[in-house]
């Protein structure tokens, strides 16, 4: 008889928050893409460039506000003993130095 395994997928809330923290670590390569786009379709800089760079400068903020607070929220909501700190010397189970 086969024993009960737990299940292959991470839990909902994990998961989640590691999709944020990636899309947080690629929003600097969006604004690079974004910021050189004017550049490399060439002619003279217009008001129809500066306005997209403007307006691509504000989402990347706005997309930057919104990741913070919603990984913020989560470090909130995490409990208390979830979060690892080396052990000092004197609590060390092991005894190990």
């Amino acid at each position: 008889m086969r024993s009960q395994r737990e299940p292959l997928f991470l839990a909902r809330q994990s998961y989640r928050r590691r999709r944020v923290e990636d899309a947080a670590r690629l929003l600097p390569l969006l604004g690079v893409v974004l910021f050189l786009l004017p550049l490399m379709v060439g002619g003279e800089i217009g008001s129809v460039r500066l306005a997209f760079v403007f307006s691509s400068w504000f989402i990347l903020i706005l997309s930057a506000m919104l990741l913070a607070r919603h990984l913020g929220r989560d470090a909130e909501q995490r409990p208390i003993g979830s979060q690892s700190k080396p052990l000092a010397p004197s609590e060390d189970p092991a005894g190990r130095r």
